[in-house]
């Protein structure tokens, strides 16, 4: 798929993928921690971060300029010079509709002087995709629609006819399918929603306990035992004070995962 996003390259020539941590650096404690889906190295030369967002995130344009800046500064460290900075983009694929006004499905943006169209570096980019629009409106068949319809197939038998069209396609119809048949991601699978449940009933009990101290205790616990991600989100809620949205989702779990979605936990 990135070929198709990034223009800049062609499959063929794509020599090697890296993944890189997604966890983006902290210059201090009260700094806020940068968390993305996917980050990869291009090529040696290029890093993109491609996230989905399930739920309508009405602040989405301020969250990935924080996280494209975030993943450029990440890269220099003190004493380095600027030419360690290597090209960014963060690729946004939304199954919600960003531009009402638009009928295009993909948006590439770039950072423009504003009446000679002069590109001031080509070291940031943002890309859109909106994929409630593939069923909306017709689009002249491209790689990047294939792609983009590949993903927003629901059905097994839609995945299989995308996947015949390209070969491209065909390798990640064939690593999804090897990957939902591995025996040993189901078993760490069930092994995450187990510390999940037992993880949940500790932030319960000490719900009802009532003493937020209790909370930020099972916090720690949690995110000692490797559950950061409820963790996460009921330090998110403390700090909002939403503690009855907390209750909330300790006990509703479809409401927990609306709320790990506003998060983007």
């Amino acid at each position: 798929m990135l070929p198709s996003v990034y223009s800049g390259i062609r499959p063929e020539d794509i020599v090697n993928t890296t993944l890189l941590p997604t966890h983006l650096r902290k210059e201090s404690q009260e700094e806020k921690l940068g968390i993305l889906d996917v980050r990869v190295l291009l090529n040696g030369n290029v890093q993109i971060n491609m996230e989905m967002q399930m739920a309508p995130f009405e602040l989405w344009a301020e969250r990935s300029l924080f996280y494209l800046g975030k993943m450029y500064v990440d890269q220099i460290k003190a004493g380095e010079d600027y030419d360690v900075l290597k090209k960014c983009i963060h690729i946004g694929i939304l199954d919600f509709v960003m531009f009402e006004e638009d009928v295009e499905f993909y948006s590439r943006f770039h950072i423009w002087e504003d009446v000679r169209r002069r590109k001031y570096t080509d070291k940031l980019e943002v890309h859109i995709l909106e994929l409630p629009k593939l069923e909306k409106y017709g689009y002249p068949e491209t790689e990047l629609l294939k792609w983009a319809r590949f993903i927003n197939a629901e059905r097994k038998e839609e995945l299989e006819m995308i996947a015949k069209t390209d070969k491209f396609l065909g390798k990640a119809y064939e690593a999804l399918t090897n990957l939902s048949a591995d025996e040993q991601k189901r078993l760490e699978y069930e092994a995450r929603e187990k510390a999940i449940r037992d993880y949940n009933y500790q932030m319960k009990s000490n719900w009802n306990a009532g003493h937020e101290q209790g909370i930020k205790q099972g916090i720690k616990q949690g995110e000692q035992s490797g559950e950061a991600r409820m963790a996460r989100l009921a330090q998110q809620l403390l700090q909002s004070k939403r503690l009855e949205e907390l209750e909330r989702a300790l006990e509703d779990t479809e409401y927990r995962m609306l709320l790990f979605e506003e998060f983007h936990i």
